[in-house]
């Protein structure tokens, strides 16, 4: 009953964080003028453009991670590694962080490849993002330093009252986040612990984490590892277009709440619902944007994209399904 208990907190909470401070932020929200904006004043033509994009980004990290996995010897089919990040991307809207799981378990039921050899490349990749999203972050505050400085002194914003539009719930919306996140880590570390009490499948761990060494192509690979991040960007970016108030914004900009973004889905919730429309939000005002034309950005990009992430999930639980039907 305890381990059911569990499994249902780390089920439900995610759902419940998410869809509060969604709450919180659209209460009392207009959402049929949201509608009348999306059918009569966005550019559907930006939001179409930029939905290639994102679904590169997932191609770009299956063939990273068939990179990865060639040097320990597992040889999966390209189309089962896209399948597998289309499908695990789906299923974390579902369960935040268990597509990490599920698409090993996809390698090694379609294609044979080995369960800890694939998990541990999957934790040599998450340090690599890691490093490209600080890299990124460390650049873009650099870059944007001026622009700051120049930015508070034209509209006479300090620092001070910038932080005085946080509400005390604005607050504590981000105190939750975070401890979230650090529980989030708890958890994925805990997991990754109890696979190394087995010996055979801690050394595959190892292996799958040390394969970075003996990667063919490393070239390619750095390509793949920039090709994820500038996917994603573009993805993002785009449809900045798609709407009057965000397409004057520059590019670093854009850069900026793409990063803080980025950040904010650490926190457990699907596919970052609650907390990366706060942040995003957050930074699109201090950037001049309307607090409403903020919270139409945020709803409308994230939902569409999310229901990308859903479609490409569908698309790959099928196209396996009818490949096991034929294998039969």
């Amino acid at each position: 009953m305890s381990s059911i208990f569990r499994k249902t907190v780390k089920i439900v909470l995610p759902f419940i964080l998410g869809c509060g401070i969604l709450y919180w932020m659209y209460r009392g929200f207009d959402f049929r003028s949201m509608i009348y904006f999306m059918s009569e004043e966005m550019d559907w033509t930006w939001m179409w453009l930029s939905m290639p994009f994102g679904i590169l980004a997932q191609m770009f990290r299956a063939w990273r991670w068939q990179q990865t996995l060639h040097p320990l010897g597992e040889e999966p089919r390209t189309s089962t590694s896209v399948y597998s990040i289309f499908l695990s991307y789906a299923l974390s809207l579902a369960i935040p962080r268990v597509g990490e799981f599920a698409r090993c378990g996809v390698l090694s039921r379609c294609d044979g490849v080995a369960f800890p050899k694939a998990l541990g490349t999957v934790v040599t990749e998450r340090a690599v993002d890691a490093l490209c999203i600080m890299l990124l972050t460390a650049l873009t505050l650099l870059s944007q330093m001026g622009v700051f400085a120049q930015f508070f002194s034209k509209t006479g914003v300090s620092v001070d009252d910038f932080l005085s539009r946080f509400t005390t719930t604005g607050y504590l919306v981000t105190v939750v986040c975070g401890v979230a996140a650090v529980v989030s880590l708890y958890f994925v570390r805990k997991k990754l612990a109890i696979y190394n009490k087995v010996k055979t499948t801690a050394r595959g761990i190892v292996d799958g984490m040390l394969s970075l060494r003996n990667v063919g192509n490393k070239p390619l690979y750095v390509f793949y590892s920039l090709a994820i991040w500038a996917s994603y960007f573009l993805h993002y970016y785009l449809t900045f277009f798609c709407f009057g108030f965000t397409s004057s914004l520059t590019l670093l900009c854009a850069m900026v709440t793409f990063i803080v973004g980025s950040i904010a889905v650490i926190v457990p919730t699907p596919n970052g619902a609650g907390p990366w429309h706060f942040a995003v939000k957050t930074m699109l005002i201090l950037y001049g944007v309307a607090e409403t034309d903020a919270l139409y950005f945020v709803l409308i990009v994230h939902t569409l994209q999310t229901l990308l992430v859903a479609f490409l999930g569908i698309f790959a639980a099928t196209a396996l399904a009818m490949r096991k039907g034929k294998a039969s």
